[in-house]
């Protein structure tokens, strides 16, 4: 995570918008979290998206101001992450229109006989897309706390002790929480046909 630290001093340098000191305290406290959170994650959309391209890294920085310029206009209709990721996308359709030679190199293709693809199979592929779908459309469907408490553990990949401390609660807690929301997850997604390979 090389880009992390001097996007970060970029941002406290520049001016935010101006709001009383709390708010802006809190502003700048959101977006901080923000970039360190989905720095690497947002790197790595844009580069799937332009290629193995230098410019990868500015388009993320980008991303990240843009966010932080126009965190006012944010009306809360999506996550934040949501939010950021759409920025990020503009950013990458106006590169590419002005840069389409970052995108595709071509080559001969005597080249690619004797290379095996290393890209998943499109039916693997489109199975996958679904079941991220339902996983999606599922987790939304859960009760707040439930889908919380996944998120936090599954995805952010926090450990029970850091959990209870966000939430403050004993550890005792998280684990029967989590094991709850696992188990309705579980349940609805069974409901729907998905069953996991034990």
């Amino acid at each position: 995570m090389t880009h992390l630290a001097p996007l970060v001093e970029r941002v406290k340098k520049r001016s935010l918008p101006t709001r009383p000191a709390t708010a802006k305290n809190c502003h700048d406290a959101i977006f901080i979290d923000l970039v360190k959170n989905h720095s690497t994650r947002l790197h790595r959309f844009i580069i799937r998206q332009i290629g193995n391209c230098p410019d990868a890294e500015d388009l993320a920085q980008q991303a990240f101001l843009e966010a932080a310029r126009s965190y006012d206009t944010f009306r809360g209709e999506s996550q934040l992450s949501t939010w950021l990721y759409g920025i990020a996308l503009n950013l990458v359709r106006n590169y590419l229109s002005r840069a389409p030679e970052c995108r595709y190199y071509f080559v001969n293709e005597d080249v690619l006989i004797d290379r095996a693809s290393h890209d998943p199979a499109p039916d693997f592929v489109a199975e996958q897309n679904q079941t991220m779908t339902l996983l999606q459309d599922t987790l939304d469907e859960l009760p707040s706390h439930m889908r919380e408490i996944l998120l936090m553990m599954g995805l952010n990949g926090y450990t029970y002790e850091e959990a209870a401390d966000r939430v403050g609660v004993p550890v005792g807690t998280i684990r029967s929480r989590l094991s709850r929301a696992r188990a309705e997850l579980r349940r609805r997604l069974g409901d729907k046909g998905f069953h996991f390979d034990d």
